[in-house]
């Protein structure tokens, strides 16, 4: 059996701060913040928000997109760096809001390719036979953990959460997944405020940014080149590339090395930020609720966050 995205969904606050309105109260401007990113605005939860909520709004979309009832779901997993707790899960806690009292549910944690991981790992339960039919969501309240004084960090992040649905069925769906990860960038790109870390500790995102966007522009032409050379394909045979959407240049420097055109590329990140697990996700239900990502089109995801971490998955939608 093969797993078959059958269902695409979305959620993202309702406040949108746009550029202008953050440089208000930020040492920053809309040009700066456009050059330097590609990003124009980004969607702020509200206090009261939580992970699961946000999620929720998105898998109940996805399930109507995908006419599935929630019963009808064996297979949960949410990724998140923003849990509602330690635990249980938010995971469990999305179950029990949609109304399923049966699937296994879970968290998994691996930061920007939080999705990704996510997705493999669905991807898998269902090819052994251990599921039918799954959810896959990536869902963040980045917004807690930033820094809105740091000019560096702050204008790059947004909330938002969007889900899959996934069937296992005979026909062509999730070709390859490809998952990676080195431990020792681990400071390069962080939020080091734990349950074991004391009341010192900077409880928002780190990062030295240089640093990351070279390492990022690297691994994610070494996962695109892998996932392609693995089942023997170019960029001229991918119909989308949809990359996570973090920095517009990062975005362009892997598309450009892979040989794919910039009009084969998903871009949302002007509109939503990075919104980390999300973003990849999201970028798929925009691009297929506005028709350009059609129904047996060869889309190319691929993503690289904190840890570090990076992967790609291949699909056939």
């Amino acid at each position: 059996m093969n797993s078959r995205i059958i269902g695409t969904g979305q959620y993202l606050p309702e406040n949108i701060v746009t550029n202008e309105k953050l440089s208000e109260t930020v040492d920053t401007s809309h040009d700066w913040i456009v050059e330097r990113t590609g990003i124009c605005q980004r969607h702020i939860a509200d206090d009261d928000a939580t992970t699961s909520g946000l999620a929720y709004h998105a898998v109940m979309a996805a399930l109507k997109d995908a006419n599935v009832d929630a019963q009808d779901i064996d297979l949960i997993i949410l990724a998140t760096t923003t849990p509602d707790h330690t635990y249980p899960s938010t995971a469990t806690l999305l179950q029990e809001m949609i109304g399923n009292n049966h699937a296994a549910s879970f968290d998994i944690s691996a930061a920007c390719s939080g999705f990704i991981y996510a997705l493999g790992i669905a991807d898998n339960f269902i090819k052994a036979g251990s599921a039918k039919k799954a959810i896959v969501v990536g869902s963040e309240l980045y917004s807690r953990v930033l820094d809105w004084e740091d000019r560096t960090t702050c204008v790059l992040f947004g909330d938002g959460a969007a889900a899959v649905v996934l069937e296992a069925t005979e026909e062509e769906g999730i070709i390859s997944t490809h998952l990676h990860a080195d431990g020792s960038y681990k400071d390069l790109l962080s939020v080091k405020k734990s349950v074991i870390s004391g009341p010192d500790v900077y409880p928002y995102v780190q990062m030295k940014g240089n640093e990351v966007f070279r390492h990022a522009v690297t691994k994610l032409h070494e996962i695109v080149e892998e996932t392609l050379t693995a089942v023997n394909l170019t960029g001229d045979d991918i119909d989308w590339l949809i990359p996570h959407q973090a920095n517009l240049r990062i975005m362009t420097a892997t598309a450009k090395r892979a040989g794919m055109p910039r009009e084969k590329m998903i871009v949302t990140v002007d509109k939503h930020a990075n919104t980390s697990a999300a973003s990849i996700p999201l970028a798929l239900d925009v691009a297929r609720k506005d028709g350009r990502v059609k129904k047996g089109d060869l889309v190319l995801m691929e993503a690289f966050g904190g840890g570090f971490t990076w992967g790609s998955a291949l699909v056939r939608m």
